[in-house]
């Protein structure tokens, strides 16, 4: 019997140290699986660079948010900044191809042109290197090497337009556009198309600037739409836009009481706005056409990335998928019953409700069917 119990005592005390054994093992295992994320998390081999609009990576606007987006996605796959991912700034409109072929001959497997007006140069370096893969915003190429990334910017445009026609007192609103063109063009007719649907009886006053990069222009327009009663301007002017808002601050230190108003676009330009008068804090952005060129660029760059990059398409982004949205940073300034109206219209559109016009044309039987 006692023999017995002595062989039963030795074989589990054998399966003990066998057991024990098995349980370092798993702790090895576990380590060594703890180390093939840290690899999982180390740069991946892959490049991708932007090249700007002549505005500037930081113009506060669309080249800006573009490179946030672009940033954002290095960042989070481990890509060193000016190396893995980066920018080419453009000057002159002479700079984009030149721009494009050095980052071709650098090796980028994903070259950006941000902004409509690089197409012709995107869509013929694209043409004489098939092997990489291009991407334009705002326009598109018909390449299969290229993916257009667009926006539907009218919808934005009447939504801040609604807001604009319930914040005004003097009737009076204005609009400033870098260039007047197709593109630019969508931003005029939705915000008109949305000033009108609520205030039929305001007036919209419209200037194109002639470019994006030409803040001291747009200072001067907007001085010039203030000084005709315009109480609130909508840019769609880049860097130009920088000027309008140079202007409503201005007027802000020479009279605080004085009741007007910036809408940015982009990008929430409410940090643009801020102005302190005798240690009062103000802000003249009441809000901002928000276009998410940053999220747009982030999620091309990361079906690039997994080998999913869609050459020959166009990507459309709108209210329904976030890619369009109106910014409510300034909770003073935007209302309870604007953002009740803004959610209304927004609502219509989304479902179908209500088809925003995106020309001039459009814009003349929308407005005679109000």
């Amino acid at each position: 019997m006692k023999k017995r119990l002595l062989m039963l005592l030795a074989m589990l005390f054998s399966a003990a140290m066998v057991l024990a054994a098995c349980g370092t093992g798993d702790d090895e295992g576990q380590d060594t699986e703890g180390t093939d994320d840290t690899d999982q998390n180390e740069a991946v081999d892959f490049t991708v660079a932007m090249v700007t609009d002549v505005g500037g990576v930081d113009d506060k606007s669309f080249n800006q948010s573009a490179w946030e987006g672009l940033s954002d996605f290095g960042k989070e796959n481990g890509l060193e900044e000016m190396k893995d991912y980066t920018y080419a700034q453009s000057e002159t409109d002479q700079d984009y191809k030149t721009n494009l072929n050095r980052l071709v001959r650098q090796g980028y497997d994903l070259i950006y042109g941000i902004g409509y007006l690089l197409q012709p140069a995107v869509d013929e370096v694209a043409q004489q290197n098939p092997d990489t893969n291009f991407a334009i915003v705002d326009s598109v190429a018909e390449q299969p090497n290229v993916a257009s990334i667009t926006f539907k910017e009218h919808q934005g445009s009447f939504l801040v337009g609604v807001a604009a026609a319930m914040k005004t007192k003097t009737n009076k609103v204005g609009f400033i556009g870098g260039t007047d063109s197709d593109l630019i063009n969508k931003f005029e007719v939705g915000f008109r198309a949305g000033v009108k649907s609520v205030n039929p009886d305001a007036e919209v006053v419209v200037q194109y600037a002639g470019g994006f990069n030409m803040a001291d222009k747009g200072k001067v327009i907007a001085s010039s739409m203030y000084n005709q009663g315009v109480d609130v301007i909508y840019h769609a002017s880049g860097a130009t836009g920088n000027g309008a808002f140079t202007e409503a601050k201005d007027r802000k230190k020479n009279n605080p009481d004085e009741d007007i108003w910036v809408i940015g676009v982009d990008r929430d330009q409410y940090e643009e706005g801020a102005v302190t008068v005798d240690g009062q804090e103000y802000n003249v952005t009441l809000t901002s056409m928000v276009k998410r060129v940053d999220v747009a660029v982030k999620d091309l760059s990361t079906r690039a990335l997994e080998g999913d990059f869609p050459g020959g398409e166009i990507l459309e982004y709108g209210l329904e998928d976030n890619g369009i949205s109106v910014a409510t940073t300034n909770e003073e300034a935007l209302t309870e019953d604007i953002l009740h109206e803004i959610s209304k219209w927004e609502e219509q559109i989304v479902n179908g409700d209500i088809e925003v016009p995106k020309n001039h044309d459009e814009l003349e039987e929308y407005l005679n069917s109000l």
